[in-house]
This record gives C-alpha cells, structure tokens and sequence, in this order.
C-alpha cells in the first residue's frame, strides 16, 4: 500500500476579495516527483509556503506525515528541505560557516555539517572555495550551495523551485541525477518549474494550477493523451489559455528591426 506523506483537503486561501486557492483536494505519496506547475500568479508559491509552515492563513486540512501541521509543533519541518527560486544568503559568510550554521539548525553535529558540506561541494566541483565568502561566488556556486543546504540533513521531502537556475550544462544533468536517484530512495519531491522539458522529462506525477485550481493531474503521457498534444509546453499554453506567444514575438522582432 503506497504511503501517504502529504494529505490536503478543501483547501482554501484568500487575501482580501482575492481567492488565490479554491477548495484544493490532494494526496502525494512517498517517493514521488511531483511537477508542480502553473503560470504566475496560480497559487503555486501560496500552496508551497502552507506546506513549509509558513503561510497558517487558509482553510482545510493540511497533514504531513499524517500531522495536521496547524496542531503540532513544526517538528515536522526537520524532515524537509527547499530550494526557493530567488535565495538570499548570508554572503559576508564563508561556505563553511553558512552551510555548517544551516546544518545545525537541523541537529546535525557542527563536525558532521563540515565533513559533509565539504565532501558535498567537493562532489559538485567547488571545494576550493569552502573557505570563501558567499559574496564572491558565481551565481552558479551560489546555487549548488543553496541545493547542499536543502539535502545535507537527508530531508524526506523535498521542495525545489527552479532549482536549475544559473547552473551550467554538466551541473544540470547531475542534480537531474541527483533528483532521480532521490526518488529512488524514497524520497517524496515537489519540482516547480518554467521549464516544460525539465518538467516532462523527471516527475512521475503533473500537477497543473491556473486561478487557484488543479486543472490537470497524471503523469505525462495519461495528460498528453487526455489533451490530444505532443509536449507538456503545448499542454501548458492550451489549458491556460495562452496562445499568443507568436504573435507577441512578432512585434518585439518588428520594433527591434525599426530605425
């Protein structure tokens, strides 16, 4: 019988007349890759920030591990990592300082964050920068850090919101690989993504979000047959309605062209 890590049901959120999610209704099981996509402004990074307890603004149930997450004491967090789209860091701090001071806010051992952020970073090609400051990173090595920092305390849950963002072509196979083989190991991974091939290629499972609703839910074939398309991008523009990207682009061409 498949395990239940995330339970939602009806659930609700408004701010002020706006209702940014409508009655919702979800289960996600252990060692999934979920595709959480929709265009702006759908309700994704609401849905995220309830998740990860920091949005209690809503209606409905919420459970994790099978705890309503309004009635516990967050103890649910330590078993959950998250890589946001835009990450702020501490950059006057060196990667050893940050990434040993992230790992202890999960209980890990001060020893044990530094033996395992510099064999991480060392794997991802940047261990001769672990004594650095932040601030003078490339965007690239921010965001490997930012991947360590999300996966050193072997999280069950994973939240990754563009996680790919400025990593270079050999860095994106592997942490494909490393999400891949995550899955394989039980753990249960919420991917949001622009990125439609990405998306396609790596979730077992497609959730799509416009106006505050679940619009579309199976893995990509079952969606791509269901919507008589041929890629989950012509899914996207024909179920949110946004088919003008032709045209749009033929008049930034025409005025680029203009004397």
């Amino acid at each position: 019988m498949e395990e239940k890590v995330i339970e939602i049901k009806s659930l609700g959120v408004n701010y002020g007349e706006k209702e940014v999610l409508k009655n919702i209704d979800l289960n996600v099981y252990k060692g999934t890759i979920i595709g959480y996509i929709g265009p702006n402004g759908a309700g994704k990074s609401t849905t995220i920030k309830i998740l990860l307890g920091l949005n209690r603004n809503y209606s409905g149930e919420v459970k994790i591990f099978g705890q309503d997450i309004k009635n516990q004491n967050y103890n649910f967090k330590k078993n959950i990592g998250y890589v946001p789209e835009v990450a702020k860091l501490y950059e006057n701090l060196n990667a050893r300082e940050y990434l040993t001071f992230i790992g202890q806010l999960y209980n890990l051992s001060y020893d044990d964050c530094d033996k395992k952020a510099h064999a991480l970073m060392e794997i991802l090609g940047i261990e001769h920068a672990y004594e650095s400051r932040l601030s003078s990173f490339s965007k690239g090595m921010k965001q490997k850090v930012i991947i360590i920092s999300a996966l050193m305390h072997n999280p069950d849950i994973l939240f990754l919101d563009e996680p790919l963002s400025g990593l270079d072509a050999n860095s994106v196979l592997v942490i494909k690989e490393i999400i891949s083989k995550l899955r394989d190991e039980g753990k249960t991974i919420f991917y949001s993504s622009h990125i439609m091939e990405v998306v396609e290629k790596i979730s077992d499972r497609i959730l799509l979000l416009k106006d505050g609703r679940i619009i579309a839910d199976g893995n990509f074939e079952e969606i791509k047959k269901l919507n008589n398309k041929e890629s989950l991008e012509e899914v996207f523009n024909d179920l949110t309605g946004f088919e003008d990207h032709s045209m749009i682009a033929d008049k930034f061409v025409k005025v680029i062209k203009e004397v």
